[in-house]
C-alpha cells in the first residue's frame, strides 16, 4: 500500500450488510470452530507461522505485512477507513487480522479445522472488509479479490467460493463470504486457504473477522403452538403448559430430535430430559427469560456437538407482577383538593367511593365532600400485561371555618385590634408591630401600612388562609421652610414643605400674599423702617382627623441692596471673597466689574458665588476696581461705584 495523503473522517463500521456467499440454506448448528483473532486492550500476538507467510507488525502495516488489533485509525494519512471495533458489535475489545496485500498474488492465510464429522455437511463463513477509501488512490485503488478454499488435508478441493471484486465502499462496510460443503467418509478435518488474486499496487487492503464453521442440515422452523411466533410474553403465576412444536426438512436419513432449554439468553444449553419428539409442553414456570430450541442430529450425531444443527431459539418471558406503590394515608380536609399517585406499570385503573373511577397515574379530587372517603385501589398493569393492585385510605376532615375582621385605618401611632376565628391555632405575620402573633386577635401597632397573612388551623390540622390590611395614615408635618431676606417692594418667594396622608395646608397672615393655600406663595412686603421683620406661619391640617401641625419663618426686608467697596482676596479665611448680602435673591441679575482702563475682569448672571478678585482663575493686583449692577427689575435703577482690593 502506498501512502496517499487525504482528510480523516471518523466512520463506525456498518454491520451486517447483505451476504455475499453461497451459504446453508437450512439451519445450522453451534460453531465447531470460531476464529475471533483475540480481545482485550492488550498488545495481540503474531499468528503462527503455519498460518499465514505474511510478517507480523504494529500500527498500519505496509506491503506483505498485517497486524492483530481493534483499532485502525489515520492509516497512511487518512486514505483507510478509521476501524473501532471488530465485526461483532457485542465482542467488547474484539480484535480482526488487517493485512496490506502482498505485491505478489499468493494465499495470505491457511488453518486446519479439526473435529469436524464425516459425511456431515459444514458452513464456512468468514467477514471481509476493503478499509481503502474510495477517494484514495486517485480514485482508482486496486480492489481485493479473494478465493475461499476448503480442502482435505492431503489436498483434495472440497469447495471453493470466489469473492469477485471487493470494492471500496463511503462507510466501513463488513460483508460476509462463505461456502457449505460436506466432509467426506472417514473426513474429519479440513484445511481452509484464503488466496489474494489481485495484483500489488495501490490498494489491495482488507480486514478479516470471525471465520465459523458450523454444521448446515435441514431447515427446522420451531414455534409456540398457541400463535405461531417464537416469542412470548407471560406472567408469572400464569399455570399454563404452553406447546412448543417444530417442523423440519427432509435430509437426515434417521433424524433424531432433542429440546433444550437455555436461562442467560443463549450463552448455555442444557438438554430437557425426555424431549425428543418433534412436540415439548412447557410447563409453568416462575419469573425469568427462557429460551428453547430443537437439535437435530443424524442417529448419533445427535449427542455430538460438532455434527447437528439447532433451531432458532423460542423465547417465552415470564414477568413478575409490578411492585405497585400508591399513596400512602391521605389526610384530607372538607372541600380540598386532593392528589394520588401510583407507580409501577403503564397502564392504571382507579376505583374508589361514591363511583370514583380514573385511568390517571395521578388522579385529582377536587372539592372532597364527606361521602367520598374511604379506600381507593388501583390496579396497575405493566407493558408486558402484568397486573399488581394496591390501595390507600382517604380520611376527610372538617375544614376550617375562618372569619376575619375587615381591612382598618389608623393613624400614624396608634394601634388596631385585628379580629378573626374559627380555628384553634392562629399564626400572623409578619410579626413586627404585633402585640402577640400566635392569638386571634392581636394588636397591631404599624409604622407603615402592612398587609398582614393569617394562618388558621383547627384541631384535625385543616388549615386556612386570609389577609388583612391595616392603612397608616401619616400625620400632618409642616415645615414652613427658611427665614428669608428680601428689599422693600420687591416680591419673594417662600419655600414651605409639608408631609402627611390626604392633608390640607395654608398660611397666615394672607395680606400681599398671591396664593395663601399653596406651599410656596410669593410675598411683597413694604417696610416702614429698616431692617424689618415680618413672620408667617404654615398650618397643615389631616382631613382624615389625624391633627394638625404648624411652623413659622420671618422675612427680614431691607430698603435696597447695600454693596461692600472693599475686600482682601489673600487667602486668609476673613473677607476673602466680594460678599453682597440681598444678590442672591435677584436670579437674573448681571454683575460686571472692570479695571481703571476699562477691561472686562469678571462678569456674572446672579450671585450664587462672590467674586473672588480673579481674572479667569488668575489673581488680580490690589487696586480700584468699577462695576454695574442690573437688578434685572422693573423700574429698578443700575447700581453702579467702585470696590477696593486690598492684599
Amino acid at each position: 500500500m502506498r501512502k496517499f495523503f487525504f482528510f480523516l473522517i471518523l466512520l463506525l463500521p456498518t454491520l451486517c450488510p447483505p451476504a455475499f456467499a453461497q451459504l446453508c440454506t437450512g439451519s445450522l448448528g453451534d460453531p465447531v470452530a470460531w476464529i475471533k483473532f483475540g480481545e482485550g486492550s492488550g498488545p495481540s500476538p503474531a499468528l503462527p507461522a503455519s498460518v499465514t507467510n505474511y510478517t507480523f507488525t504494529g500500527g498500519c502495516p505496509n506491503d506483505g505485512l498485517y497486524t492483530i488489533t481493534n483499532l485502525s485509525f489515520g492509516c497512511f494519512d487518512g486514505s483507510w477507513h478509521t476501524l473501532v471495533g471488530d465485526h461483532t458489535p457485542d465482542d467488547a475489545g474484539g480484535k480482526f487480522m488487517l493485512v496490506n496485500a502482498s505485491s505478489t498474488p499468493g494465499v495470505f492465510y491457511l488453518d486446519t479445522i479439526r473435529g469436524l464429522c464425516e459425511n456431515t455437511t459444514y458452513e464456512f463463513s468468514s467477514y471481509v472488509m476493503n478499509v481503502l477509501k474510495p477517494a484514495s488512490c486517485n480514485n482508482n485503488g486496486i480492489d481485493p479479490n479473494l478465493t475461499f478454499s476448503i480442502e482435505t488435508v492431503s489436498g483434495i478441493v472440497i469447495s471453493t467460493r470466489n469473492s469477485g471484486d471487493i470494492q471500496e465502499r463511503e462507510t466501513p462496510t463488513w460483508v460476509q463470504y462463505g461456502t457449505f460443503f460436506q466432509t467426506p467418509a472417514n473426513i474429519t478435518s479440513v484445511v481452509v486457504r484464503i488466496t489474494n488474486n489481485a495484483p500489488g499496487g495501490c490498494g489491495n487492503d482488507i480486514a478479516l473477522d470471525d471465520i465459523t464453521f458450523r454444521p448446515c442440515g435441514p431447515s427446522i422452523n420451531a414455534t409456540l403452538a398457541l400463535n405461531g411466533q417464537d416469542f412470548i410474553s407471560l406472567c408469572e403465576g400464569d399455570t399454563r403448559s404452553y406447546l412448543l412444536n417444530a417442523t423440519y426438512s427432509a435430509g437426515y436419513a434417521n433424524p433424531r430430535l432433542q429440546w433444550q432449554s437455555s436461562l442467560d439468553n443463549g450463552i448455555t444449553w442444557s438438554n430437557i430430559p425426555g424431549a425428543t419428539s418433534s412436540t415439548y409442553l412447557r410447563p409453568a414456570t416462575g419469573s425469568g427469560n427462557f429460551q428453547y430450541r430443537l437439535l437435530i442430529g443424524d442417529g448419533v450425531n445427535i449427542n455430538n456437538p460438532v455434527c447437528r444443527i439447532a433451531s432458532k431459539p423460542i423465547s417465552i418471558q415470564v414477568s413478575p407482577p409490578p411492585f405497585v406503590q400508591a399513596t400512602n394515608y391521605v389526610f384530607s380536609c372538607y372541600g380540598s383538593t386532593v392528589d394520588l399517585f401510583a407507580a409501577g406499570g403503564s397502564i392504571y385503573q382507579w376505583t374508589g367511593p361514591n363511583g370514583f373511577v380514573s385511568n390517571q397515574q395521578a388522579p385529582s379530587i377536587t372539592n372532597i365532600q364527606f361521602n367520598q372517603a374511604g379506600m381507593y385501589r388501583v390496579r396497575v398493569t405493566t407493558a408486558f400485561g402484568c397486573f399488581n393492585t394496591d390501595s390507600t385510605l382517604i380520611d376527610v376532615y372538617p375544614a376550617v371555618k375562618l372569619t376575619v375582621g375587615p381591612d382598618a385605618n389608623i393613624c400614624e401611632g396608634q394601634s388596631v385590634q385585628l379580629n378573626a376565628g374559627g380555628g384553634t391555632r392562629y399564626r400572623w405575620e409578619p410579626v413586627a408591630g404585633l402585640s402577640n402573633p400566635e392569638i386571634a386577635n392581636p394588636i397591631a401597632s404599624p409604622t407603615d401600612s402592612s398587609v398582614y397573612k393569617l394562618l388558621v388551623l383547627n384541631d384535625y390540622n385543616c388549615f386556612d388562609t386570609a389577609r388583612v390590611r391595616v392603612n397608616v395614615w401619616k400625620r400632618p408635618r409642616a415645615n414652613a421652610g427658611p427665614d428669608l431676606r428680601s428689599i422693600t417692594g420687591y416680591p419673594i418667594q417662600l419655600q414651605g414643605s409639608a408631609s402627611g396622608t390626604d392633608i390640607r395646608y395654608t398660611w397666615s397672615p394672607t395680606q400681599n400674599m398671591d396664593f395663601p393655600g399653596s406651599l410656596r406663595p410669593t410675598v411683597t412686603l413694604n417696610a416702614n423702617s429698616f431692617p424689618q421683620d415680618f413672620s408667617f406661619r404654615l398650618d397643615v391640617t389631616s382631613n382624615l382627623g389625624c391633627g394638625t401641625s404648624s411652623d413659622e419663618m420671618i422675612v427680614t426686608v431691607f430698603e435696597t441692596v447695600k454693596v461692600p467697596n472693599t475686600f482682601t482676596p489673600n487667602g486668609d479665611g476673613f473677607n476673602d471673597t466680594w460678599e453682597i448680602e440681598l444678590l442672591r435673591i435677584f436670579s437674573d441679575a448681571v454683575v460686571e466689574i472692570y479695571n481703571t482702563t476699562g477691561n472686562l475682569v469678571f462678569k456674572s448672571i446672579g450671585y450664587s458665588q462672590p467674586w473672588d478678585g480673579k481674572r479667569n482663575g488668575q489673581a488680580l493686583p490690589a487696586g480700584t476696581y468699577y462695576y454695574t449692577i442690573d437688578l434685572k427689575v422693573l423700574n429698578a435703577k443700575k447700581l453702579v461705584g467702585y470696590v477696593t482690593i486690598f492684599k
